[in-house]
């Protein structure tokens, strides 16, 4: 074990980690990335496939980001945002508008954050407006949302929530409509209907104390890569509108082109009460989010009592710097045509995913845009830390969810790295219990 292990271990409490466990399943000694690479402190390297925790687009050490950070720190590193404002975040701001057709961007740091702004904006849109009695938040099951307490209070993923339950505010679960779920002979489509059915159902009984509903859009991270068909989300805009509840879109894993589109919701082409952003926002170098909401809902705290604002603060909120990377990310999007490009590199990884889809332990393949993922059958206890030792082994940086292996590289990558992650999929299926 290297010195830096050792280092770790003895300083550094990992996320979302059971620290017992790196007594024999040491973290990995990062020293560098470069592109869809890193590199670990014994030279050896591995494909980022899971771009670091869904948050990196366009590689490690982009130049083309690394040269708007740079450029920007021999002007303003930070500055407070209240009382004062700077070209970066204003032009983000525009730029974010522009694309989500959303009037006003609020920022913080972390996902958890963005999900915390949006709860209490919608909370305090409905005190401000004379429903003082919209207080309570809908969410879907196996949803995630984040781990701060009003966030963790709309996810529903045990592992997560049920040791802190007393501390939590309760909020009820709409059934999923994950493709997973479909019944023999029913359609994703047909089954996400059956699904909204039952979100009708419970805002006729319950709407006069709702304040929002809010989701993962097309696919829900946490519960193993779940995806659903967009009729849900256009379903799901209808009826809140019908019973007058909030609908906010946690973009924050897949916005920035994850799912083929720039934002999830593009495919299902509706119009949105909030949406929270963060994770690629800055192609995964500095911490960012972003939440972006209405003119209406932002009409509803201009007023001249200050009690009627959005009394929230983060020390640095819209940091320049963030925002420099952030509108770096923009600009590649739109100068390379990621989108387009994206679109043919999807189609040939799938390709080369076949065996893959095909083998015989393998269940519910599924893409969508840049996110593949599988579920493996005849699995025993350990077997994800099992599969992410094997793939180390071959160079390939994985996370599977339980018995779910899922695949999200950055952008950039290319024919030698998809070939790799492929052979590191079939190996852990072939050898892997």
């Amino acid at each position: 074990m290297s010195s830096l292990q050792d280092r770790s271990r003895q300083f550094l409490w990992h996320p979302c980690t059971q620290m017992k466990n790196l007594e024999t399943v040491p973290p990995l000694a990062i020293a560098r990335g470069e592109g869809a690479w890193l590199f670990d402190d014994a030279g050896n390297r591995y494909v980022d496939a899971i771009s670091s925790w869904w948050v990196n687009l366009f590689g490690h050490a982009n130049p083309r980001i690394n040269a708007a950070i740079i450029d920007q720190l021999e002007k303003i590193e930070h500055v407070m945002l209240a009382g004062c404002t700077h070209e970066p975040v204003v032009e983000l701001s525009e730029r974010l508008s522009n694309l989500t057709g959303l009037g006003h961007a609020f920022y913080a740091s972390d996902g958890a954050s963005a999900t915390e702004i949006a709860l209490k904006m919608s909370f305090h849109y409905w005190r401000n407006t004379g429903q003082a009695g919209k207080t309570q938040f809908i969410s879907l099951q196996n949803g995630y949302h984040g781990e701060t307490l009003g966030a963790l209070s709309v996810t529903d993923v045990a592992l997560f929530k049920d040791q802190y339950a007393p501390l939590l505010r309760h909020s009820v679960q709409m059934p999923s409509p994950d493709i997973r779920l479909v019944e023999a002979g029913e359609s994703d489509e047909t089954f996400a209907i059956r699904c909204s059915e039952a979100l009708e159902t419970y805002l006729q009984q319950h709407a006069e104390t709702i304040a929002a509903f809010i989701l993962e859009p097309l696919v829900q991270g946490a519960a193993g890569m779940a995806m659903y068909h967009p009729i849900y989300l256009s379903r799901a805009r209808e009826l809140c509108t019908k019973y007058q509840v909030h609908l906010v879109a946690d973009e924050i894993a897949v916005g920035f082109g994850r799912t083929g589109t720039m934002f999830a919701c593009e495919q299902a082409d509706i119009r949105l009460d909030f949406m929270c952003l963060s994770k690629g926002i800055t192609g995964g170098y500095l911490p960012l989010s972003c939440v972006l909401t209405t003119d209406e809902v932002f009409a509803a705290f201009y007023a001249d009592e200050t009690s009627k604002g959005f009394l929230h603060s983060h020390s640095y909120t819209g940091n320049p710097l963030a925002c420099r990377a952030a509108l770096a990310v923009l600009d590649i999007f739109e100068q390379d045509k990621v989108i387009e490009a994206n679109r043919v590199r999807a189609e040939r990884f799938s390709a080369l995913l076949e065996p893959v889809r095909h083998h015989r332990r393998v269940e519910h393949f599924r893409n969508l845009g840049m996110i593949w993922a599988f579920d493996v059958q005849n699995v025993t206890p350990g077997f994800s830390t099992r599969a992410y030792q094997a793939a180390l082994k071959a160079g390939v940086l994985l996370r599977p969810i339980g018995n779910t292996v899922y695949l999200m590289p950055p952008y950039v990558v290319g024919e030698d790295e998809m070939v790799k992650m492929a052979m590191a999929a079939q190996l852990i299926l072939d050898e892997i219990k």
